[in-house]
């Protein structure tokens, strides 16, 4: 069982037993709990400490764990905090402009599911595929190193970016590479340092939804342009940059999420030449190279290597490949822009903290990267042929227009609702159907929060990445089977 499933299993027993201490009694020390429950003290700890956190229990270093009393609970007065409508609303104009932060679509992948519950809708690669045992070594190495809790130049150790330089290949500098802190930290600094609060930007329809919630939270207005199979469609993109007056253009080339869709050598060039004539950048978001499965043959390599003209701002990522907690990214860039970029990084962050990037240098560097990549590589198409294969056995209604030969999902989409049993499962059942699933013990991610304007269809999208082997994979999609069963006998 994963760690953190033991946490929230323990603390919700421990939950239900305050009732037998008065407040203020002592809890059974944390040895007493190890051994009644047969977990791990750090289990205990973090178990505790939630209770903690909830107000329920006291813990007192040295005493131990106690109910807490109603005036320990940290229950406050409820005061007016009414007022903070306006201030946040306003935005110093005669007309305020009323402005909101939505993480709803990225907390979809990173919430933890309830214990026994399936995950389909990790973003991240399962504990038992993550390199631990090398990203540890790597880590002590780092330690180790002279000077390694020195300040790091503002735009990253010097042999990490080369590292960078050399895995985006063409005739990428280290001078021209910048360390960022993950991907979605790199985003972040390329949309804030290309396009002013109020503009638009164009994006691919289905796309990121954490690409979307930094965009309006930055106050652009994203621009749909679909894409196909074979990735955005350059004659809507064209379209698009005349109609919207748009400056930049954000997408995922290779493996894009969500459809897996992977741009055409065709339609490569076509898109950064409509992006020049347009004077526009394109952002490149390079985030799942690192995850291709076995039997995808040679990877064309990212945008920017072929952009001799600036156009293109690269994003990679250490991340995907390896740990949620490992945030080692890079933004690549060519011209001007990468000062502004450079700029707004360290007026944001500062640096990335050395010891990560000195542990990101020994991990790479180390006999045990290529190792992982190939195993991880051969895992991940493995498991994706157990979801396909699952999928057509199981629930045969559900359109699969693209398996892709990289990347940690696949894309689905629900029946367009004529009537009958598929009138459940249209754009107005997805909601109800990931409500169903949940119900069910498996996790799905909606479609909705991938479009930026009206979606075509309702989706669902699963990721085969965070669960522990085909086994799991194969129950959740029986699961999946019995929730769409549910939600077409209920209408």
């Amino acid at each position: 069982m994963q760690e953190r499933s033991s946490v929230a299993e323990l603390a919700e027993r421990l939950r239900k037993e305050l009732d037998r201490y008065s407040p203020g009694g002592k809890l059974p020390s944390s040895r007493a709990l190890v051994d009644r429950f047969r977990v791990s003290p750090v289990t205990v700890s973090r178990a505790l400490a939630q209770l903690a956190a909830e107000g329920l229990v006291v813990t007192r270093p040295g005493a131990g764990a106690f109910r807490a009393r109603p005036c320990e609970s940290g229950v406050a007065a409820v005061g007016d905090t009414s007022w903070q409508e306006v201030a946040l609303s306003a935005d110093g104009t005669a007309e305020p402009t009323p402005r909101t932060v939505d993480a709803s679509g990225v907390l979809v992948s990173l919430a933890s599911p309830p214990p026994g519950v399936i995950e389909f809708n990790g973003g991240y690669l399962h504990p038992a595929l993550q390199p631990e045992q090398a990203m540890g070594a790597a880590l002590s190495r780092a330690g180790r190193r002279p000077g390694v809790w020195a300040r790091p130049p503002v735009e990253g150790v010097l042999e990490l970016r080369e590292w960078f330089a050399r895995s985006i290949g063409g005739a990428i500098t280290a001078a021209e590479v910048i360390v960022a802190a993950g991907g979605q930290s790199a985003l972040t600094t390329a949309l804030r340092a290309l396009a002013s609060p109020g503009a638009p930007v164009l994006v691919e329809s289905p796309t990121y939804p954490g690409m979307l919630a930094i965009a309006r939270a930055a106050g652009l207005r994203p621009v749909p342009v679909p894409v196909d199979p074979d990735g955005v469609r350059p004659a809507l993109l064209a379209d698009a940059f005349k109609a919207s007056g748009a400056r930049v253009f954000v997408c995922q080339p290779l493996f894009q999420n969500p459809t897996g869709a992977a741009l055409s050598a065709e339609r490569r060039g076509e898109v950064l030449r409509i992006a020049r004539d347009a004077g526009a950048f394109v952002i490149e978001d390079d985030f799942v190279r690192r995850l291709v499965h076995e039997d995808a043959g040679p990877l064309p390599p990212p945008l920017v290597a072929d952009d001799p003209d600036g156009v293109v701002v690269h994003v990679s990522s250490l991340t995907k490949a390896t740990s949620p907690s490992f945030r080692v990214g890079a933004l690549a860039a060519r011209g001007p822009v990468l000062e502004r970029l450079r700029a707004i990084q360290v007026v944001d962050t500062f640096f990335v903290p050395r010891p990560l990037q000195e542990a990101a240098l020994e991990l790479v560097g180390s006999p045990a990267w290529p190792r992982h990549l190939r195993a991880v590589s051969k895992e991940l198409k493995n498991r994706r042929d157990a979801m396909t294969s699952a999928l057509r056995l199981h629930l045969p209604e559900l359109a699969l227009p693209h398996i892709p030969s990289g990347g940690y999902h696949l894309w689905l989409r629900l029946p367009d609702g004529t009537g009958g049993t598929d009138r459940a499962l249209g754009s107005g059942g997805e909601s109800a159907l990931v409500a169903a699933a949940l119900r069910e013990g498996v996790a799905v991610t909606p479609g909705r929060p991938y479009f930026s304007a009206e979606p075509p269809a309702a989706h669902l999208r699963l990721s085969f990445a965070g669960v522990s082997g085909a086994g799991e994979i194969v129950e959740g999609v029986r699961r999946l089977r019995a929730a769409v069963n549910g939600s077409t006998a209920g209408l």
